[in-house]
């Protein structure tokens, strides 16, 4: 089964890919990684991104594409792959998807985390991590896990923030390029679905991130076996 996975930061969606990549048996695939990957084995689109990269450029996608072709032909992916990171803009979706087509590579499954864009903001601000395990989840915002006054609802542990969590100006500015409906990471998700509509693939699965992480597992999973 070969996927896409589209949603905001904030959205719980790496989480949800783990769990997918958990029960499919697929690699999970991330474009970062990718990056790092083809750059630590010296290979040539990896010297090439590097030259972009140490010049404070974006890789052009005649780079990044060639690169997750290369992945995804690899052994590991031929029973499916979850691709996430890419594309985030609607060229890049165009792109992705003739090339894909020309490799003879069939997008089985969309998955679409949709969530509202305070929501999602209020859920990255919110995170507090236990200075005794950062797996104890904790989040200001979040009922089901909101802690107990200012200590861990699960050790009673100090909570800290992350910086980054706390740049509102950083947040705003990668969630404005991915809720953009015109050029942005949405024009992309209505592109794949523009597509299904005319080509019947991919498949389309729309998940409602408001939920708890076990109650949008159970509607992931119920859709995915449909």
């Amino acid at each position: 089964m070969k996927i896409l996975f589209f949603g905001p930061n904030g959205s719980g969606k790496g989480t949800q890919g783990a769990k997918v990549k958990e029960k499919l048996g697929i690699p999970h695939i991330e474009t970062g990684v990718i990056f790092r990957e083809n750059i630590s084995a010296g290979s040539d689109l990896g010297k090439e991104a590097k030259g972009y990269i140490d010049r404070g450029e974006l890789v052009p996608d005649s780079i990044t594409i060639p690169m997750i072709l290369d992945r995804l032909k690899e052994d590991d992916c031929k029973n499916g792959w979850l691709l996430d990171g890419f594309p985030r803009n609607l060229t890049q979706a165009q792109e992705l998807d003739k090339a894909l087509k020309e490799a003879g590579i069939k997008l089985d499954i969309v998955i679409d985390m949709v969530l509202d864009r305070q929501v999602a903001k209020n859920r990255i601000m919110g995170r507090r991590l236990c200075v005794n395990d950062n797996n104890h989840p904790n989040n200001i915002y979040i009922d089901a896990i909101k802690p107990d006054g200012d200590k861990c609802r699960i050790c009673g542990g100090e909570l800290k923030t992350r910086s980054d969590d706390q740049d509102e100006g950083a947040i705003d500015q990668r969630h404005g390029i991915y809720y953009d409906t015109e050029t942005g990471t949405m024009a992309a998700v209505n592109f794949y679905k523009d597509l299904s509509a005319k080509e019947s693939v991919p498949k389309i699965i729309e998940l409602d991130g408001r939920p708890g992480v076990q109650e949008v597992s159970a509607e992931l999973m119920a859709k995915l076996s449909e």
